[in-house]
């Protein structure tokens, strides 16, 4: 089995899809991390945060079962650029939001773009599989699954520090620019992303290949397990919406919302490095899953009872650590079992799955922001996330070795 050393300096096409997705995640955060502060100051209102980010989750989810079967049945390099470019001009749109009565064009905005990236996702994570070696795969997943974490960190604290200092539309223009740029890394990789297709074969109609991959995933117990190990997570995410909120409690403003993003971030570079025991023992994934999302609600449970900021970065740091663990975990297992043909789609609804129940849960987090306390809302989130992943442990006690389980 390879070092994550040894793929990233000796694996051309992984460093440049790396690469790439570094620099899309990155841009997310010159998007969202200045939005949710400026929507705010415009209209008077949290609500219009919290919508941001129930949109663009929401949309994300819903587009998922339809993005995937392009990514089993389209040339995903094709795919990862043209949504890059898309991406660009939703990112644009953003430069009119100037008033109260233009926040309406945030959120087409933010809908336009969360369509780019649900044909980016599956694209993408499908795609790994395809320009690493067998042996390479447990290690590219670390690397992969840090990559969100990383630029969480580099976006999140730029974007709350340029956007104190520049303004909002600076990183506007940044991201549009970033975006450009993972399109063209994209273009340079050479090797296939998906296995050869039997172009004899005619192409199943959208419909017919959402049934196909569902009847899949629904005939496989373990398959099942790891779709729904995400949305332990999503369903407490509605937290998120509180950063900014969270921030002006302690009277940190901009930049201690940056730090929330930030500290967030760097809980999901930490836990997927931490995962690699577990990756190297198959028995241990899904008790493993299970102790990364109670980690997660467990920490953020514990936010609600804490006065003092230092504190709350560390509690959400660990909490992401928890997070990103769980997203790891479950995604090289995915990429480890479900044959090339299928994985588009399998991961669509996977990711789905997890954006429906993070969307959820910040829509929920929405209806009650302006009338209930912070750390009430807080402690209910973290609550829940510890109930999902008690009783998702108890269905799966009985599976045994995921990974090893046939295809």
């Amino acid at each position: 089995m390879s070092s994550p050393l040894a793929v990233l300096t000796g694996n051309r096409d992984f460093r440049r899809l790396l690469l790439a997705e570094l620099v899309v995640f990155g841009a997310d955060w010159f998007v969202m991390v200045p939005l949710v502060v400026l929507l705010p100051e415009l209209t008077g209102s949290g609500v219009w945060g919290a919508l941001v980010l129930a949109v663009d989750t929401g949309i994300h989810a819903l587009m998922l079962p339809f993005t995937g079967t392009l990514a089993d049945r389209f040339d995903r390099r094709r795919i990862l650029i043209a949504a890059n470019l898309a991406a660009v001009v939703a990112v644009l749109l953003l430069l009119a939001v100037r008033t109260p009565g233009t926040a309406w064009l945030a959120l087409f905005a933010i809908a336009s773009l969360a369509v780019a990236k649900s044909c980016y996702s599956p694209a993408a994570q499908a795609a790994l599989p395809n320009v690493v070696s067998a042996a390479e795969l447990p290690a590219a997943n670390v690397f992969a699954g840090s990559a969100w974490g990383t630029m969480a960190i580099v976006g999140a604290s730029l974007g709350g520090l340029l956007s104190a200092a520049l303004g909002p539309y600076a990183c506007f223009w940044i991201a549009a620019a970033a975006l450009l740029l993972a399109a063209v890394v994209t273009m340079s990789i050479r090797r296939p992303m998906q296995a050869p297709r039997d172009v004899t074969l005619p192409a199943p109609r959208t419909l017919t290949a959402i049934r196909e991959a569902l009847a899949y995933i629904g005939g496989r117990p373990q398959v099942l397990a790891l779709v729904t190990a995400k949305s332990a997570v999503g369903l407490g995410n509605g937290v998120l919406t509180l950063f900014p909120l969270l921030a002006g409690v302690y009277g940190v403003g901009a930049i201690g919302t940056g730090l929330l993003f930030a500290v967030r971030g760097a809980g999901a570079v930490i836990g997927p490095l931490l995962t690699r025991p577990v990756l190297n023992r198959r028995s241990w994934l899904l008790t493993g899953l299970a102790a990364s999302m109670s980690v997660y609600g467990l920490s953020y449970a514990s936010i609600s009872l804490v006065t003092w900021f230092p504190l709350v970065l560390a509690l959400v740091f660990l909490a992401h650590l928890g997070g990103g663990s769980n997203w790891v975990l479950s995604n090289y297992a995915l990429q480890a079992v479900v044959p090339d043909r299928l994985r588009g789609r399998v991961f669509a609804t996977d990711l789905m799955l997890a954006t429906l129940s993070i969307s959820v849960s910040q829509l929920i987090v929405a209806s009650v922001i302006d009338t209930l306390d912070t750390r009430i809302i807080l402690a209910t989130c973290g609550l829940v996330t510890v109930t999902y992943a008690i009783g998702w442990r108890l269905a799966t006690r009985r599976l045994g070795s995921v990974v090893a389980a046939s295809r």
